[in-house]
């Protein structure tokens, strides 16, 4: 009876309730579908506000477009920074299912404050008239509460996105091949979800921002993050939850320090590492004594025979007596750490991609906004250019999960098809062309400005915005790749005990991107401005920039990037299949 009892449990997990988590009760595709529906609506809420925020800044703030743009990717760095944070929390001290609650709840705080401000005049700048020369800037206090909300919100969003898609992820049996399928479809619907709800982000929300207000638009983000946490209980009942292990960080801190400073172990003895296991009180309860269990698991004997080849000097944290009998390591510990500081460089190689991608919210913003955005009749507003990779996502995503996919593991008979770092590399030389053709539609761009003798005009000028969209598309088809990519290629390859953790560097990595994309433009600046040179990146009127080299600048880094990719690519390993990238 008891034994039937123990193979009916998920181990490791526990319900909403804190109860051992069943099996044919707990997981699955119905749980996870929960999480896909909350991941449109968080996404809604979060790009409504970040792909039209740059023009909120200039029209309202009154930024200079350089000083908005900086803004934009600072704010958005550090929202996808503070991922870190949130899937920290989760593996050690909480689980998803409660940092995604906590954080929906400060998303929607620092919601309010942007709507309060947007709906008092008095709380912004007043509107810039013709005699107003320069327009007059934010006070202090009104800046103070601008940027309050501002990342009073990315924290919240960085709670969400390092727990949301783990959350999702751990639904599935990894254990046998349906589930780690099903774990595969499910992070290229988490990016066609997200996708979704940029659509609506970017058509519907932007256009009520520009037409009806900004007090609106922000309105409607608090509606919908707010929403959102009643959907994510609904599927409380059927989650699994992996109980929270501890500091992941303690263990790679432990590891490392103990393979650097450990002694030499004397002839003869070997490095073992034995828990006692003490049994539970008359008092506990079954639950109790469960959950206990599952954090307090007896660790034998470590056998340094196990030890793999890889990063050997690792080897020394078990086969050598550490300073302190506190930094016993074993040889499942040894390992984990191997495995993260071996993605770590496939995390690095994916930063140049996503400080690429950060020009979709910049200034390939400002630049459709000098173009002529009609389509017959309806004026598009410049924001809702990622229209095109968002709808050309939505509609890639399904066709990939469930043609080209399918083709591929038959083709390839293996069980990915398309291997995780196969799909990575795909969209780094994607965002490499996106960066070509970026350089070349903005001289186009300017070649008719000159034409048309309106460098020094504000006015629309006579070419479509249609040009814009080509960089949109590929950078659009890079995020896709990449993207979902990443997220199963970490959550696949960590340790259990570190997964939310690891599966967030998807988000750190585009953290640092933006911030890269900030760092260069001041670099490019500071480089380009010397002397009587003016520099590339700076002013009010965006026709005197040098965009187009700033572009071509990205590609060449883009292209020295992606050599460094199928460097550490070529002689990667993945745990389950031991077979190269």
């Amino acid at each position: 009876m008891e034994e039937g009892r123990e193979l009916e449990r998920w181990e490791g997990y526990v319900d909403w309730r804190n109860r051992p988590a069943v099996r044919k009760k707990h997981g699955g595709m119905l749980a996870a579908s929960f999480v896909l529906v909350v991941e449109v609506m968080e996404n809604l809420a979060f790009l409504a506000n970040a792909s039209n925020l740059v023009t909120y800044l200039m029209g309202f703030m009154h930024f200079s477009p350089s000083k908005s743009a900086t803004t934009v990717t600072n704010f958005m760095g550090t929202a996808f920074l503070l991922a870190l944070l949130g899937g920290f929390l989760s593996d050690a001290f909480f689980t998803t299912y409660v940092i995604y609650l906590i954080s929906a709840g400060i998303e929607f705080l620092g919601l309010v404050i942007l709507t309060i401000q947007a709906k008092k005049p008095s709380l912004k700048p007043p509107a810039c008239t013709i005699q107003d020369s320069p327009c007059q800037s934010v006070t202090s206090s009104q800046a103070a509460m601008l940027f309050g909300g501002l990342y009073l919100t990315a924290l919240g969003i960085g709670g969400i996105k390092g727990s949301l898609p783990p959350h999702g992820a751990e639904q599935f049996d990894e254990d046998t091949v349906q589930g780690r399928k099903a774990r595969s479809t499910f992070f290229n619907y988490f990016v066609f979800c997200l996708s979704c709800g940029g659509l609506i982000a970017v058509t519907f929300v932007v256009w009520v921002e520009d037409n009806k207000g900004w007090q609106w638009g922000f309105g409607i983000s608090t509606i919908t993050i707010l929403l959102s946490i009643p959907v994510f209980l609904m599927g409380s009942p059927l989650y699994r939850n992996k109980i929270p292990t501890g500091s992941p960080l303690t263990t790679i801190a432990k590891v490392l320090t103990t393979a650097i400073f450990s002694h030499r172990t004397p002839q003869g003895m070997t490095n073992t590492n034995a828990v006692v296991d003490c049994g539970p009180s008359p008092a506990t309860t079954e639950t109790e004594t469960y959950y206990k269990e599952e954090l307090n698991q007896t660790v034998t004997k470590t056998n340094p025979l196990d030890l793999s080849n890889e990063l050997t000097f690792l080897n020394r944290a078990v086969e050598r007596q550490p300073i302190n009998k506190f930094l016993l390591c074993t040889t499942e510990e040894v390992e984990d750490v191997k495995v993260v500081l071996k993605v770590i460089p496939i995390f690095l190689s994916t930063i140049m991609l996503n400080c690429c991608l950060a020009q979709l919210s910049t200034f390939s913003v400002e630049q459709a906004a000098t173009m002529d955005t009609r389509v017959g009749s309806l004026t598009v507003p410049p924001a809702s250019l990622p229209i095109f990779p968002v709808t050309f996502i939505m509609l890639l995503a399904p066709v990939y999960d469930h043609v080209i996919l399918p083709f591929m593991r038959r083709f390839t008979k293996t069980e990915m098809g398309i291997t995780h770092l196969q799909r990575i590399g795909t969209g780094l030389v994607l965002s490499i062309i996106a960066m070509a053709v970026a350089a070349v539609v903005e001289v186009k761009r300017k070649r008719v400005a000159t034409h048309e003798g309106l460098l020094n005009s504000t006015e629309p000028l006579p070419i479509s915005f249609f040009w814009i969209a080509l960089q949109y598309l590929f950078l659009g088809s890079a995020d896709l790749f990449t993207l979902a990519g990443l997220l199963e290629f970490f959550f696949s390859e960590a340790p259990a005990k570190m997964r939310s953790l690891a599966t967030s560097l998807s988000w750190a990595s585009l953290a640092l991107g933006y911030y890269l994309s900030s760092v260069l433009v001041q670099i490019v600046n500071s480089a380009t401005g010397k002397g009587s040179h003016a520099p590339w990146l700076k002013g009010s009127n965006l026709n005197h920039y040098r965009l187009e080299r700033f572009y071509w600048l990205m590609c060449v880094l883009s292209s020295v990037n992606y050599l460094h990719f199928l460097f550490w690519a070529f002689r990667y390993r993945y745990m389950r299949s031991g077979t190269k990238g």
